[in-house]
């Protein structure tokens, strides 16, 4: 069956429909990483976007619950050069042809994904639509034009777990489904972290048990109070989708916590950290999607090898004199982590936790479980 992706500016790309025969309307992104395809399916930060993967191969090895961020996936569509039929992989369950159509996710395959990408790339991400309805195309990019903007929504209080629970410790598996147990043999007890959840990502659970962390995983509107009450050693605020702004709630609590627990932040955390200790934050070109961006540490002078995956960013000109700067981004000289000067609360725009990526950052797991041990000593 044919397939049509229509851009709100009028571009159309046809190609094939595979998965799901339904039509979505997302904003339209792209990801550059050439492996981890059920990772970023999963990933929550991509509710309400239609993703294009820029490896021309993808669904070779299938589909497996190990590789799973999530319970199901959050793309909207997926757009893709040439999509397989089958797997070749002893780890895989399901082809990722069957695994899409079964959780509603359109496909779109066979097209010049690079020039989909150029275009965006020179244009900035736009919206769009997937659709089996190839002939109506003037309808199409209507719709893409009717589709409310990421900008100014809070879709993180959407994708977010409607009640509390305990991460189970038996989870913290890597990608082989090998256990990762804690490997700092100084450490001393277990830390009790309560976790935020705007869209947060299993790898990240698993990075904070190794660190033989104790984790309550929390709504996004959870109050600081409620936080306090349940007496933890430190507060994660986690990765989501879209903007930031809207989550007013989430930046007053992060003000009322500051100074009375350790603080970690990762992607939209950061930035709810930005807003919440005065700065501002703004929506990039064609934001950053995949596994291989360079972060310099200004701390250490080391560069790593990171995961991202944000549309928005903190503008570290309007950061007050009490928050420096840690991590820039080389590629384009965006802030990408900042710690505040006395308190004990730090963040990064990337990915540590990888999943899919690299392992450069991992260390950061560890930097925040030593913060909550200064923390707790007498």
């Amino acid at each position: 069956m044919q397939a049509i992706l229509a851009l709100e500016d009028g571009r159309l790309f046809r190609g094939k429909a595979f998965g799901s025969q339904v039509e979505r309307v997302g904003e339209v992104v792209f990801n550059t990483s050439l492996t981890g395809y059920q990772e970023i399916f999963t990933d929550p930060s991509y509710a309400g976007q239609i993703v294009i993967l820029t490896n021309p191969h993808i669904g070779n090895y299938g589909t497996s619950p190990s590789d799973a961020e999530a319970s199901r996936p959050y793309i909207e569509g997926l757009v893709v050069r040439e999509f397989s039929p089958v797997s070749s992989n002893w780890r895989s369950t399901e082809v990722a042809d069957e695994y899409l159509e079964r959780n509603g996710v359109p496909v779109i395959a066979e097209i010049d994904t690079r020039a989909v990408v150029r275009h965006l790339r020179a244009n900035g991400v736009m919206r769009g639509v997937i659709s089996t309805a190839v002939e109506d195309t003037d309808a199409l990019v209507a719709k893409a034009r009717a589709h409310k903007k990421m900008d100014g929504t809070d879709l993180a209080s959407v994708v977010s777990t409607k009640t509390s629970y305990t991460w189970d410790s038996t989870e913290p598996r890597n990608e082989t489904g090998d256990f990762l147990l804690p490997t700092d043999s100084g450490a001393v007890g277990q830390m009790h972290v309560v976790a935020y959840d705007f869209g947060i990502k299993q790898n990240i659970l698993r990075m904070l048990s190794r660190e033989n962390c104790r984790v309550t995983v929390v709504p996004a509107k959870t109050s600081a109070a409620e936080v306090l009450a349940l007496e933890p050693d430190g507060i994660f605020f986690s990765n989501g989708p879209g903007d930031p702004e809207p989550l007013e709630y989430a930046q007053q609590n992060i003000r009322d916590l500051q100074g009375k627990k350790p603080l970690f932040g990762i992607c939209l955390g950061h930035q709810l950290f930005g807003l919440a200790l005065g700065g501002k934050t703004y929506k990039l070109k064609f934001g950053h999607h995949g596994g291989n961006h360079p972060i310099k540490n200004l701390e250490t002078g080391k560069v790593e090898i990171t995961a991202q995956n944000h549309n928005f960013n903190v503008d570290p000109k309007s950061l007050p004199d009490d928050v420096a700067v840690t991590h820039v981004n080389l590629n384009d000289d965006t802030l990408a982590g900042l710690k505040h000067k006395t308190d004990p609360m730090f963040s990064v725009q990337y990915h540590p936790e990888a999943s899919p990526g690299p392992h450069d950052s991992h260390y950061l797991f560890r930097d925040f479980r030593k913060m909550m041990e200064e923390w707790r000593k007498p």
